[in-house]
């Protein structure tokens, strides 16, 4: 099977062009079939500032309103995604800067109103994703650049960008075999978060259940672990959390960060 790399980068790597630029040419140097997906948080709040719009959240989650919603749109999907398309262009990647909408990629379901109404947020599984429109564009050696945006009818939905990854990393699992990689600004899950060099260099189902009881994990970290290991179960090889400067250290078999399998 051939080798797939699924990459998501966060809004630290976003926000600054001094570590974007250089991330981006590891990306684009990449041989293998690869896909990258997008937050973009903090650049959207920004933004919202400037033009009047508050963000709000709950628990750490953005509630969508029709407001913010048109306002993420415009951001993720527009200013963000077409700035990564270009500059992967400019380094000969063949980029296509995507959302769920374009091409029927990825359907979602808007989150039903439960205790709290997240407004239009997208709730999506693998059975979500068009794979074989994907499996082809990475077969013509077209590299998918996923804004966190899916779609249910006519509405565009925000959707969590660590979800997205996982998920698609989940449906092209029955033709790659996949390295799913969340970059961010830690070299990997550390055991002690007072201390950076206590990086869990591999971590199984069984010492991930053994470390979540005696509660060893920062919240922050807890939402990327619950998805990496989702996928796991679902088919997915390997996924790697780490420090978005190791790329490139980070796709062989000596990695830096954290290397999770079944």
């Amino acid at each position: 099977m051939n080798k797939l790399y699924v990459i998501k980068i966060g809004g630290n790597v976003l926000d600054d062009e001094k570590t974007l630029h250089p991330f981006l040419k590891e990306f684009a140097s990449i041989q293998s079939p690869k896909i990258l997906i997008h937050g973009g948080g903090k650049i959207a709040t920004k933004i919202g500032d400037k033009l009047g719009i508050e963000s709000k959240y709950i628990d750490g989650r953005r509630i969508t309103d029709l407001e913010t919603r048109d306002l993420v749109t415009m951001v993720y999907g527009g200013l963000l995604n077409k700035q990564l398309t270009a500059y992967l262009q400019a380094l000969h990647c063949n980029a296509i800067g995507v959302t769920g909408a374009d091409g029927n990629l990825i359907k979602a379901i808007k989150r039903p109103v439960g205790k709290i109404d997240y407004g239009f947020v997208g709730d999506i599984t693998p059975e979500s994703v068009n794979s074989t429109f994907l499996y082809f564009l990475l077969k013509q050696n077209v590299v998918p650049v996923f804004a966190p945006l899916t779609y249910a009818g006519e509405d565009i939905l925000n959707t969590n960008a660590d979800t997205i990854a996982s998920v698609l990393a989940i449906a092209l699992s029955k033709h790659f075999d996949i390295r799913l990689i969340f970059c961010f600004e830690k070299e990997g899950v550390l055991k002690d978060v007072k201390d950076e060099k206590s990086v869990i260099r591999n971590l199984n189902t069984d010492l991930y259940q053994n470390l979540l009881k005696k509660g060893a994990f920062h919240d922050g970290i807890l939402p990327k672990l619950e998805n990496a290991f989702m996928a796991i179960r679902s088919g997915v090889k390997e996924v790697l959390i780490g420090e978005h400067t190791q790329l490139i250290a980070n796709l062989g078999y000596e990695t830096k960060g954290t290397l999770i399998t079944a």
